[in-house]
Protein backbone atom coordinates (compact mmCIF):
# COMPACT_ATOMS: atom_id res chain seq x y z
CA UNK A 1 0.00 0.00 0.00
CA UNK A 2 1.44 3.71 -0.68
CA UNK A 3 1.12 5.15 2.66
CA UNK A 4 2.36 8.46 1.69
CA UNK A 5 -0.03 8.82 -1.34
CA UNK A 6 -3.23 7.86 -0.47
CA UNK A 7 -5.11 11.15 -0.82
CA UNK A 8 -4.33 11.40 -5.04
CA UNK A 9 -5.89 10.02 -7.77
CA UNK A 10 -4.14 8.68 -10.05
CA UNK A 11 -6.76 8.00 -12.83
CA UNK A 12 -7.83 11.85 -12.66
CA UNK A 13 -7.81 13.53 -16.30
CA UNK A 14 -6.46 17.06 -15.09
CA UNK A 15 -7.18 18.75 -18.91
CA UNK A 16 -10.93 19.43 -19.39
CA UNK A 17 -10.79 18.02 -22.32
CA UNK A 18 -8.25 17.25 -25.87
CA UNK A 19 -6.38 15.21 -24.00
CA UNK A 20 -4.85 13.50 -20.68
CA UNK A 21 -2.80 13.96 -18.05
CA UNK A 22 -2.81 11.93 -14.85
CA UNK A 23 -0.06 12.93 -11.43
CA UNK A 24 0.91 10.13 -9.67
CA UNK A 25 2.08 12.05 -6.75
CA UNK A 26 5.34 10.53 -5.48
CA UNK A 27 6.22 7.56 -5.89
CA UNK A 28 9.69 7.79 -4.20
CA UNK A 29 9.89 7.67 -0.71
CA UNK A 30 11.99 10.86 0.36
CA UNK A 31 15.07 8.48 1.15
CA UNK A 32 14.11 6.79 -2.57
CA UNK A 33 14.22 10.60 -3.79
CA UNK A 34 17.14 12.21 -2.37
CA UNK A 35 19.52 9.17 -3.12
CA UNK A 36 18.15 9.50 -6.85
CA UNK A 37 18.43 12.84 -7.04
CA UNK A 38 21.95 13.10 -5.96
CA UNK A 39 23.16 10.13 -8.72
CA UNK A 40 21.78 12.29 -11.11
CA UNK A 41 23.31 15.23 -10.27
CA UNK A 42 26.83 13.17 -10.03
CA UNK A 43 26.55 10.81 -12.69
CA UNK A 44 24.82 12.45 -16.07
CA UNK A 45 26.72 14.07 -18.63
CA UNK A 46 24.58 17.15 -18.45
CA UNK A 47 25.40 20.00 -20.65
CA UNK A 48 24.37 23.30 -21.45
CA UNK A 49 21.11 23.08 -24.25
CA UNK A 50 21.64 24.60 -27.52
CA UNK A 51 18.96 26.17 -29.63
CA UNK A 52 19.06 28.04 -33.36
CA UNK A 53 16.03 30.95 -32.55
CA UNK A 54 16.12 33.08 -36.27
CA UNK A 55 19.39 32.39 -37.13
CA UNK A 56 21.01 32.82 -33.65
CA UNK A 57 22.64 30.13 -31.65
CA UNK A 58 21.24 30.24 -28.11
CA UNK A 59 23.33 28.56 -24.77
CA UNK A 60 20.72 28.26 -21.91
CA UNK A 61 21.74 28.03 -18.28
CA UNK A 62 19.78 25.22 -17.60
CA UNK A 63 21.24 21.93 -18.37
CA UNK A 64 19.79 18.91 -20.42
CA UNK A 65 21.06 15.16 -21.77
CA UNK A 66 19.59 12.44 -23.50
CA UNK A 67 19.68 8.32 -23.04
CA UNK A 68 17.92 5.81 -25.19
CA UNK A 69 17.96 1.94 -25.67
CA UNK A 70 20.24 3.08 -29.16
CA UNK A 71 21.84 6.58 -30.01
CA UNK A 72 18.71 7.70 -31.42
CA UNK A 73 19.07 11.36 -33.22
CA UNK A 74 16.57 13.98 -31.39
CA UNK A 75 15.98 17.11 -33.09
CA UNK A 76 14.03 20.13 -31.44
CA UNK A 77 14.72 24.37 -31.57
CA UNK A 78 16.91 23.40 -34.84
CA UNK A 79 19.52 21.18 -32.78
CA UNK A 80 20.33 17.63 -33.09
CA UNK A 81 21.15 15.28 -29.83
CA UNK A 82 22.60 11.37 -30.23
CA UNK A 83 21.34 9.70 -27.29
CA UNK A 84 24.14 8.12 -24.80
CA UNK A 85 23.52 4.20 -22.95
CA UNK A 86 21.25 4.02 -20.23
CA UNK A 87 23.03 4.69 -16.63
CA UNK A 88 22.16 2.26 -13.68
CA UNK A 89 19.89 4.65 -11.92
CA UNK A 90 17.94 5.92 -14.60
CA UNK A 91 17.03 2.40 -15.92
CA UNK A 92 16.00 1.89 -12.45
CA UNK A 93 13.70 4.96 -12.69
CA UNK A 94 12.44 4.00 -16.35
CA UNK A 95 11.31 0.70 -15.26
CA UNK A 96 9.65 2.30 -12.04
CA UNK A 97 7.93 4.65 -14.61
CA UNK A 98 6.90 1.73 -16.82
CA UNK A 99 5.64 -0.28 -13.81
CA UNK A 100 3.33 2.72 -12.60
CA UNK A 101 2.09 3.90 -16.21
CA UNK A 102 2.25 0.44 -17.91
CA UNK A 103 3.73 2.39 -21.15
CA UNK A 104 7.29 1.75 -22.66
CA UNK A 105 9.84 4.07 -23.00
CA UNK A 106 12.99 3.92 -24.94
CA UNK A 107 14.47 7.06 -24.34
CA UNK A 108 14.61 10.10 -22.25
CA UNK A 109 15.63 13.70 -22.04
CA UNK A 110 17.02 15.18 -18.80
CA UNK A 111 16.82 19.20 -17.21
CA UNK A 112 18.63 20.32 -14.99
CA UNK A 113 17.57 23.51 -13.43
CA UNK A 114 19.60 24.95 -11.34
CA UNK A 115 16.89 27.43 -9.29
CA UNK A 116 14.03 28.69 -9.64
CA UNK A 117 15.40 32.04 -12.25
CA UNK A 118 15.81 28.92 -15.16
CA UNK A 119 12.37 27.61 -16.16
CA UNK A 120 11.10 26.74 -19.81
CA UNK A 121 8.78 28.48 -22.27
CA UNK A 122 5.47 27.69 -23.60
CA UNK A 123 5.78 24.56 -26.13
CA UNK A 124 4.36 20.97 -26.74
CA UNK A 125 6.40 18.24 -27.40
CA UNK A 126 5.39 17.29 -31.12
CA UNK A 127 8.40 16.81 -32.73
CA UNK A 128 8.43 14.22 -35.64
CA UNK A 129 10.87 11.98 -33.86
CA UNK A 130 8.47 11.21 -30.96
CA UNK A 131 5.50 8.48 -30.81
CA UNK A 132 2.01 10.39 -32.34
CA UNK A 133 0.52 10.44 -28.72
CA UNK A 134 2.35 8.38 -27.42
CA UNK A 135 3.11 8.49 -23.71
CA UNK A 136 5.70 11.04 -22.12
CA UNK A 137 6.32 9.77 -18.24
CA UNK A 138 7.76 13.15 -16.29
CA UNK A 139 9.80 12.02 -12.95
CA UNK A 140 10.56 15.12 -10.64
CA UNK A 141 13.59 15.34 -7.81
CA UNK A 142 15.12 18.49 -6.26
CA UNK A 143 12.87 21.67 -5.52
CA UNK A 144 8.76 21.78 -5.87
CA UNK A 145 8.02 23.82 -8.79
CA UNK A 146 4.63 24.34 -10.68
CA UNK A 147 4.17 23.34 -13.49
CA UNK A 148 1.58 24.82 -16.20
CA UNK A 149 -0.91 24.06 -19.47
CA UNK A 150 -2.40 26.16 -21.79
CA UNK A 151 -4.59 24.71 -24.45
CA UNK A 152 -3.87 25.90 -28.07
CA UNK A 153 -7.04 27.44 -29.14
CA UNK A 154 -8.98 28.02 -26.35
CA UNK A 155 -6.06 29.30 -23.29
CA UNK A 156 -7.79 27.64 -20.63
CA UNK A 157 -5.06 27.14 -18.64
CA UNK A 158 -4.03 24.37 -15.90
CA UNK A 159 -1.75 24.22 -13.08
CA UNK A 160 0.10 22.15 -10.84
CA UNK A 161 2.95 21.53 -8.44
CA UNK A 162 5.46 18.82 -9.19
CA UNK A 163 6.76 17.49 -6.08
CA UNK A 164 10.55 15.72 -5.19
CA UNK A 165 10.16 12.31 -6.24
CA UNK A 166 6.65 12.55 -8.49
CA UNK A 167 5.78 11.04 -11.52
CA UNK A 168 3.33 13.17 -13.84
CA UNK A 169 2.09 11.62 -17.59
CA UNK A 170 0.99 13.40 -20.49
CA UNK A 171 -0.52 11.66 -23.42
CA UNK A 172 -3.15 10.97 -26.28
CA UNK A 173 -3.52 14.43 -28.09
CA UNK A 174 -1.89 16.17 -25.12
CA UNK A 175 0.85 17.66 -27.29
CA UNK A 176 -1.66 18.53 -30.19
CA UNK A 177 -4.24 20.67 -28.27
CA UNK A 178 -1.88 21.65 -25.64
CA UNK A 179 1.14 24.04 -24.47
CA UNK A 180 2.93 23.29 -21.21
CA UNK A 181 5.58 25.45 -19.37
CA UNK A 182 7.87 25.61 -16.11
CA UNK A 183 7.17 29.06 -15.14
CA UNK A 184 10.66 30.63 -13.71
CA UNK A 185 10.15 32.02 -10.07
CA UNK A 186 11.93 33.58 -7.70
CA UNK A 187 10.75 31.89 -4.70
CA UNK A 188 13.22 28.78 -5.42
CA UNK A 189 16.91 28.98 -4.98
CA UNK A 190 17.50 25.02 -5.11
CA UNK A 191 17.70 22.46 -8.17
CA UNK A 192 15.39 20.67 -9.95
CA UNK A 193 16.03 17.37 -12.04
CA UNK A 194 13.13 16.63 -14.30
CA UNK A 195 13.22 13.24 -16.58
CA UNK A 196 11.08 12.91 -19.65
CA UNK A 197 10.80 9.59 -20.47
CA UNK A 198 9.89 9.49 -24.58
CA UNK A 199 8.96 6.71 -27.34
CA UNK A 200 11.03 7.43 -30.49
CA UNK A 201 9.67 6.18 -33.16
CA UNK A 202 12.10 3.65 -34.99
Amino acid sequence: MDLFNLAIDKTKNWLPEDGTVNYYGQILTKQQADFYFEQLLKTIEWRNDEAIIFGKKIITKRKVAWYGDKPYEYTYSNTSKYALPWTKELLELKQLAEQETKETFNSCLLNLYHSGSEGMAWHSDAETDLKKDGAIGSLSFGAERKFAFKHKQFKEKVELFLEHGSLLVMKDTTQTYWLHRLPPTKKVTTPRVNLTFRTIEE
